[in-house]
C-alpha cells in the first residue's frame, strides 16, 4: 500500500470553490446619490433665495399687496392697465392702505406688489423642481432604498409652507390689521428652516454611502453630537425670535447696544394691558429677549467649539471652527442691525447670515455623528 505524502492536497482541484459574499454593508450603492445630491442643492438655492426674498418683502412693506390667494393662476401678473387698476382697487380696500399707505400712487403700489409676486413665483418654482425631480427618480427606480419617504417629506412639508403662507397674509387682511401677526410670520420662516434643515442634512447623508456612513458612526463623538444638537435647537428658537423683532419693527424701536434705550433693561418691558400677548406684540421684551438669547446662544456655542477642539478628527474639528466663525459674524450683523435701525440691506445680511450659520451648525453636527476616517496621512475621505 502505497504512503500518501504528508501535505498532499486531498480535495478534488477541479471542485467549485463556494463564492463569499459580503454583508449588506459592503453592498454596492444603489440609487443616483449623486444626482440627487445636486437637485437637493437646487432645492436648497430655492428655499434659501425665498427665505432672502421673503426677508425683503416684510421689510418693504410688501406683504399684503396681494390680498388673494390664486395658486395657479396667481402665477400670472397683470398684463395691462385695467389688471393693475384692479389689484390696486383691490389693495386700497385693506386696513393697510386706509390707515398707512392712503394717497400711494400706482407705480408705488406696483412696487410692492413685484416683491410679493416674485416671493410667490419662486414658491411655485420650488414646488415644481421638487415635483419634477421626485417623479423623474422615483419612476425611473434611481431612488436609494429607504429615501422615497424623505423626499417625499419634502414636498408635504412644502406644500404645508404654501397653505401657512396664506394663512399668514391673511391674518394681516383683518379689520384693523397693518401688518401679519407676528406669531404666523414666525410659523412660515420656522417651516422654510425645517425644510431648509432637512434638505442640507440629506445633502450630508447622500455624500457617502450606506456602508461608509455606517462604519464612520462607529467613530462618532455622542456627547459632541449631542451638544451640537442642542446648539441646533437653540439656535432654530432663535430664528424664530428673530422673526417676531421683524413682525413688529421692533428691531427698529431699540436702536442701541449694548443698553435699550439707555437701560439695560427697558421700563416698558410688560405692558399689563396686553397681557400674555408681549410676548408677540411689546417691541421692548420681543427685542429683549431676542438679544438675551443671542448672549445665551453665544456662550453655549464657545461652549461647544471648546468641546469640538479635542475631537481626534481633524476634519471634525474644522467643521465647528467654521461653525464659530459664522457665529461670531451672525452676531456682529445683529449687533450693526440694531445700530442702524435695520435697514434693508443689512437686515437681508442678517437673515442670509442665518441661513449660513444654521447650515454649518448641521454639517458640524453631521461630522459629530459620522467623522471622517482618520490614518497618519490624514482624513480619509
Amino acid at each position: 500500500m502505497a504512503k500518501r505524502p504528508v501535505f498532499q492536497e486531498v480535495s478534488d482541484p477541479t471542485a467549485a470553490r463556494p463564492v463569499q459574499t459580503t454583508g449588506m454593508i459592503d453592498a454596492r450603492p444603489r440609487g443616483a446619490r449623486r444626482a440627487i445630491r445636486a437637485w437637493l442643492a437646487v432645492l436648497f438655492v430655492l428655499v434659501l433665495a425665498m427665505i432672502v426674498v421673503g426677508g425683503a418683502t416684510r421689510l418693504t412693506g410688501s406683504g399684503l399687496s396681494i390680498t388673494e390667494w390664486k395658486p395657479v393662476t396667481g402665477a400670472i401678473p397683470p398684463m395691462n392697465a385695467a389688471d393693475w387698476q384692479s389689484e390696486f382697487d383691490l389693495y386700497r380696500q385693506i386696513p393697510q392702505y386706509q390707515e398707512l399707505n392712503r394717497g400711494m400712487s400706482l407705480s408705488e403700489f406696483q412696487y410692492i406688489y413685484w416683491w410679493e409676486w416674485g416671493h410667490r413665483l419662486l414658491g411655485r418654482v420650488v414646488g415644481l423642481v421638487w415635483a419634477l425631480g421626485f417623479v423623474f427618480f422615483w419612476a425611473t427606480s434611481r431612488i436609494p432604498t429607504g429615501w422615497t419617504p424623505r423626499l417625499l417629506s419634502l414636498g408635504a412639508l412644502g406644500g404645508l409652507q404654501g397653505a401657512i403662507g396664506w394663512w399668514m397674509v391673511s391674518s394681516g387682511l383683518n379689520e384693523g390689521m397693518l401688518r401679519v401677526a407676528s406669531y404666523r410670520l414666525a410659523t412660515h420662516l420656522g417651516i422654510a428652516f425645517l425644510i431648509l434643515g432637512l434638505i442640507t442634512w440629506y445633502v450630508l447623508q447622500l455624500s457617502r454611502s450606506e456602508a461608509e456612513l455606517m462604519r464612520a458612526r462607529r467613530a462618532g463623538e455622542a456627547k459632541l453630537f449631542r451638544m451640537s444638537t442642542g446648539l441646533m435647537h437653540l439656535t432654530f428658537v432663535q430664528i424664530l425670535l428673530g422673526a417676531l423683532v421683524a413682525g413688529i419693527d421692533a428691531g427698529r424701536t431699540y436702536t442701541g447696544w449694548p443698553t435699550m434705550g439707555g437701560e439695560w433693561i427697558p421700563a416698558a418691558i410688560w405692558d399689563g394691558t396686553l397681557g400674555w400677548r408681549n410676548f408677540f406684540e411689546n417691541p421692548a421684551l420681543v427685542q429683549f429677549i431676542h438679544r438675551m438669547t443671542g448672549y445665551l446662544l453665544a456662550i453655549f456655542a464657545v461652549v461647544v467649539w471648546l468641546r469640538a477642539r479635542r475631537s481626534p478628527h481633524p476634519v471634525t474639528r474644522g467643521a465647528f471652527s467654521v461653525m464659530i466663525v459664522a457665529m461670531a459674524a451672525q452676531i456682529g450683523l445683529g449687533i450693526l442691525n440694531v445700530i442702524h435701525a435695520s435697514p434693508l440691506h443689512l437686515a437681508l445680511t442678517h437673515q442670509f447670515g442665518a441661513v449660513v450659520l444654521f447650515a454649518m451648525i448641521l454639517r458640524a453636527r453631521h461630522h459629530a455623528r459620522y467623522p471622517f476616517e482618520t490614518s497618519i496621512r490624514g482624513a480619509i475621505r
